[in-house]
């Protein structure tokens, strides 16, 4: 069983910053890779940036530019570093890990983010 909790959601006005985190644990827990989805209301949920362990870093088209993605990999912690953020960035983002065993994808509860003035 993997477990994930995330930290770091909150309201912030338009243009201001936020620093998402989250740590993964788990008996046979093997990170492929670590990252963050959001959905927003009456929306899919999509994939904001991942971290794939020794290779790359993957942004949604949306947020290029504005947010970072970075891993603590002996820690398996990930975390979401979001700037000059918008109303369009309002959505409930959730910590995911893939792990190797299966391959299995497991998802943290979300936390919610609010852009708003």
């Amino acid at each position: 069983q993997v477990q994930l909790v995330e930290s770091g959601g909150g309201s912030v006005q338009p243009g201001g910053s936020l620093r998402l985190s989250c740590e993964a644990s788990g008996r046979r827990l093997n990170v492929v890779s670590m990252g963050w989805y959001r959905q927003a209301p009456g929306k899919e949920r999509e994939l904001v940036a991942r971290n794939i362990i020794g290779g790359s870093r993957e942004y949604a088209d949306s947020v290029k530019g504005r947010f970072t993605v970075s891993m603590n990999n002996a820690r398996n912690k990930v975390y979401l570093e979001m700037n000059r953020l918008t109303s369009e960035d309002t959505a409930v983002y959730f910590c995911y890990v893939r792990n190797r065993i299966g391959p299995t994808d497991y998802f943290g509860q979300g936390t919610q983010v609010i852009v708003s003035s």
